[in-house]
């Protein structure tokens, strides 16, 4: 009789399981897990952190995956729970270094082609679709994608069964006995799980502050209905675009109030185009884009579908808040409705923005004030339901900052997971299971990876210091002509400042460190003068030397020398 793959993986000798994480663990984002055994691994999600202020110009985060690219046929598959951009957002930057099978649900693949296609990549990318309740085998694992509840449709828990037990990775979920799409929390496939035993249970932390229950996204619908029926001219709705149950209420509120839907942004517009084709959302025959002509109706008949709920700068909203947008103006009377959370970080941003929205007239509704948003993530009570169906030996909770992991560990512990068998790992910790035991080895080298434009990963550490050094403290440019053979000076110092000082001394202090150029060039030998390296450094120093015992200042000085 002929084995399969992983039978003949049961009858070599027993390797150690190994969970390590990428990216995701005491952080939201970037979230990337390893499963390893023997020599193959399966990596569980892909995803993309947005930048903090203190990236200055960074404009996504992707994990570093070094530790994969130096093993050569060692990651044999990464497995999509759904398609959020911290979750899916970093695999056109990964597939172009790692050529390896990408397996999710219909609506989590639709979603991502787009991004292949943007990358180059939709002709190249080996993607796979996988059904709930239908295991597949990426030897020696067996893996089975478990229906959960979530902010979006089509999202999976995964079962990855290994020689050595089975791995429950939750992915994103929450426990919505009334969901939108209809698509119930599988209790069932969990509690089954639980019978024939977990070994080990990976599970979202980011409501584990949140005592209770969090509630169905059906609260949120009746709430906007209200503020739909009091609302006199046009309403802007700002969401995520991947958030195809709440984009479908507000279409089924405008149809109900007798308002056309015209989707404006780019992500919008191209997300309600997809999932609508692979029908996950249903959209009115007569819907409109921004482009189209809309502006004959009275404002009393619009619904705005637009994104930048969190103030991003070159999003629909955020130009029709500086009145900026070539189409859609807010005028009095207008309702402008800010319908997710406000991602940390961008609380500032966010809040400028509502101010320009009402300096335009309109009445904004945001969390803060209306109940108009419903978390994705499980609160505590749920948190123990997954806790209590699948009843794990082992514990590690992911997808948060590390006080949300110290807090659900103590949650598993009062649930009964014995506080030696539950862990806390970091990005880069490497946990290892055998037969009789767990215990944290040796940790892997990982990182972060900036994507600045069209550069991936030649922004590092050092120039994001020099820019946040530069935004700090200015810059110093002190320009002049050497002549190449001589060392003579042939024209300047011109001593230049930016962003250092105000008008007040600065011409005094400029022109003192004129003469403090002057004098460095004199004090110098000829033949120092004449190699441009020697002569930036002994420049800079003495710049540097001098602002510092002058005013207490260090900005970026950079001496410019012009050959002749």
């Amino acid at each position: 009789m002929r084995l399969s793959k992983n039978e003949r993986y049961k009858n070599r000798e027993m390797h150690p399981l190994r969970i390590i994480p990428l990216g995701g663990l005491g952080e939201f984002g970037l979230n990337m897990m390893l499963i390893e055994y023997g020599d193959a691994a399966v990596a569980v999600d892909c995803g993309l952190m947005f930048p903090g202020a203190d990236l200055l110009g960074i404009d996504l985060v992707i994990p570093d995956v070094s530790y994969l690219i130096e093993r050569k046929d060692y990651l044999k598959a990464i497995i999509l729970t759904h398609a959020h951009e911290d979750h899916i957002g970093a695999l056109p930057y990964i597939l172009k270094h790692l050529a390896v099978p990408i397996f999710g649900t219909r609506l989590t693949l639709g979603l991502l082609a787009n991004k292949l296609e943007e990358h180059g990549l939709e002709d190249t990318a080996d993607v796979r679709e996988i059904t709930a309740g239908k295991p597949w085998e990426v030897a020696p694992f067996r893996i089975e994608g478990i229906r959960v509840t979530h902010s979006l449709m089509d999202c999976l828990a995964l079962a990855v069964e290994t020689p050595l037990g089975t791995v429950i990775h939750t992915g994103d979920f929450k426990i919505d006995n009334t969901p939108m799409e209809g698509e119930m929390f599988d209790f069932q496939r969990f509690a089954a799980y639980g019978e024939k035993g977990v070994l080990l249970l990976l599970s979202d932390s980011t409501n584990v502050e949140r005592p209770g229950y969090t509630p169905s996204e059906r609260e949120v619908g009746r709430n906007l209905e209200q503020i739909f029926q009091e609302s006199s001219g046009k309403v802007l709705v700002s969401t995520f675009s991947s958030s195809i149950p709440r984009i479908q209420q507000v279409v089924d509120i405008s149809e109900r109030c007798g308002r056309r839907v015209v989707l404006s942004g780019r992500s919008m517009i191209r997300n309600g185009q997809i999932a609508s084709d692979l029908g996950y959302l249903r959209l009115p025959r007569n819907f409109m884009i921004e482009s189209e002509r809309w502006h004959d109706l009275p404002p009393a008949q619009l619904t705005f579908l637009t994104t930048g709920s969190q103030g991003e700068p070159l999003s629909v909203l955020h130009r029709v808040a500086l009145n900026d947008h070539k189409t859609i103006k807010i005028d009095p009377g207008d309702t402008v409705i800010l319908s997710s959370k406000f991602i940390p970080g961008n609380e500032k941003t966010i809040s400028n923005l509502i101010n320009h929205l009402y300096r335009r007239g309109a009445e904004v509704h945001y969390e803060k004030v209306s109940e108009i948003h419903v978390s994705g993530h499980a609160s505590q009570e749920e948190l123990k339901t997954m806790l209590q169906l699948t009843r794990p030996r082992y514990f590690v909770p992911i997808h948060g900052e590390y006080r949300h992991l110290v807090k659900h560990r103590r949650l598993a512990q009062n649930v009964g997971v014995p506080e030696e068998n539950c862990f806390i790992l970091e990005d880069g910790d490497v946990l290892e299971l055998t037969a009789h035991r767990a215990q944290k080895i040796k940790p892997v080298q990982v990182g972060r990876v900036f994507v600045d434009g069209k550069g991936v990963g030649d922004v590092g550490d050092v120039v994001i210091r020099d820019r946040r050094h530069l935004s700090e403290d200015g810059m110093v440019l002190a320009v002049m002509a050497i002549h190449q053979q001589s060392g003579e000076l042939v024209a300047g110092p011109d001593v230049i400042s930016r962003g250092f000082m105000g008008d007040q001394f600065s011409e005094e202090v400029l022109e003192q460190a004129r003469k403090v150029v002057l004098e460095t060039l004199s004090a110098m030998n000829r033949e120092t003068r004449a190699d441009p390296g020697e002569l930036k450094e002994e420049v800079r120093r003495s710049l540097r030397r001098y602002f510092r015992k002058r005013l207490e200042r260090h900005p970026v000085v950079l001496p410019y020398i012009i050959e002749t």
